[in-house]
């Protein structure tokens, strides 16, 4: 019997689950699930304790080498790309709370005890890898653009963006260039993360699973991917304030669409 049942833990571990289609009535439903679980378990100072310090940062950052300017918005908009990364902790609390589990806001930390946190920090590194190429595409479209020149303050920056030709082309490539990626991170990563924390499965299985929910659902998931990148942006503008709120209940929003997208028998 227990020779079995490691077989059969194997297999679930290392086969691609099926998955369904869903639409708008699944994600309007996700996301108000998603915003139950944040009433009912608010982390909005977890996300205010960690984006300020960060923000913080990047600002001081840039305030003391003006080279350094070019590369503050592909940071913070980039930072999204590592989002689904942040989210864990609100998966966990969805996980419990759907369970009728006790749920304290210190839960969120026990993704780091989980048996799945070598897949999680596997898959993590992949989006960080993201990341990195991105800053570094970033980089090299400033420089495409703008050669060597660099602004000496904020202001300047701005004013060099938004007066120029090659400051709206290179808003425009870069814009563009961004989005690439942030497709290339929602097709990965859109159901991976929960199923993994979920199910304990490996990266690749994951990700395979991500890409077959995608290929199943594009139109669901170009929506789910606009209702994501409008709400950050939303989130963002008051000083990003609005972060603590918005990636807390995105998060929560994810975990009960992969509830709705990836099915086991």
């Amino acid at each position: 019997m227990p020779a079995k049942k490691v077989s059969a833990d194997a297999d679930v571990r290392h086969t691609v689950p099926e998955v369904r289609s869903v639409g708008a009535p699944d994600i309007i439903d996700a996301l108000m699930k998603g915003i139950a679980d944040f009433n009912a378990k608010p982390t909005h100072l977890v996300f205010l304790c960690i984006i300020y310090p960060i923000m913080t940062l990047i600002i001081a950052r840039a305030y003391s080498g003006h080279e350094f300017l070019p590369l503050v918005f592909p940071i913070i908009a980039g930072s999204t790309l590592l989002g689904p990364l942040a989210a864990c902790g609100m998966y966990e609390l969805s996980r419990r709370r759907e369970q009728g589990l006790e749920v304290s806001w210190t839960n969120c930390f026990d993704v780091l005890k989980s048996p799945a946190i070598f897949a999680i920090a596997t898959l993590g590194v992949v989006l960080g890898a993201i990341f990195v190429v991105w800053l570094a595409a970033a980089q090299w479209i400033y420089s495409l653009y703008f050669g060597e020149t660099v602004p000496y303050s904020i202001t300047d920056f701005i004013a060099l963006a938004l007066t120029s030709t090659r400051g709206w082309s290179l808003i425009v490539v870069g814009c563009g260039v961004g989005f690439i990626f942030s497709v290339l991170v929602l097709t990965i990563s859109v159901v991976s993360f929960p199923l993994i924390l979920d199910r304990h499965v490996d990266p690749t299985t994951a990700v395979l699973t991500s890409l077959k929910a995608v290929i199943v659902n594009p139109k669901s998931m170009a929506v789910w991917g606009i209702i994501v990148a409008g709400s950050l942006l939303a989130g963002a503008i008051p000083l990003f304030v609005g972060l603590a709120i918005v990636m807390p209940v995105l998060g929560h929003a994810t975990w009960h669409l992969y509830r709705k997208i990836v099915v086991f028998e």
